[in-house]
């Protein structure tokens, strides 16, 4: 679904993956997210799922939350985003896609395609004995 790397601060370096939304990031243990990073607060901001299928930041009224240098309230999250949740930095991203296995339907397919030429020889071998 949707990732956060922490940019700056304590935690810098770390990628979090949001199992499902919504979800907030702030200093409460009740986040989903929690940093303590200066100028978090509690409930900092919330992420969420709008129906047109975008991610949507929402932030708590009096906190100072910047979404690529911009101050927003509420904003429309794009992958790659910089959000500034007070001095914590984060970039917003989409969830590496995983790929499946194509093992079975490759698999299918050939026999599907053996079967078909063996269909094809003994129907010229049974053709050819009528002859």
């Amino acid at each position: 679904m949707v990732q956060f790397q922490i940019l700056n601060g304590a935690q810098a370096g770390t990628r979090w993956v949001a199992g499902r939304l919504p979800f907030t990031i702030g200093r409460s243990p009740a986040d989903s997210l929690r940093l303590e990073d200066a100028g978090v607060w509690d409930g900092h901001c919330r992420i969420e799922w709008r129906e047109d299928h975008h991610a949507a930041m929402l932030s708590a009224p009096d906190a100072l939350t910047t979404v690529n240098g911009q101050r927003v309230q509420e904003a429309i999250l794009r992958n790659g985003d910089i959000l500034e949740l007070g001095s914590l930095r984060l970039q917003f991203g989409l969830r590496p896609t995983t790929h499946r296995s194509l093992r079975v339907r490759e698999a299918v397919t050939w026999l599907a395609f053996a079967l078909l030429c063996f269909a094809q020889i003994a129907l010229i071998y049974l053709l050819s004995m009528e002859l």
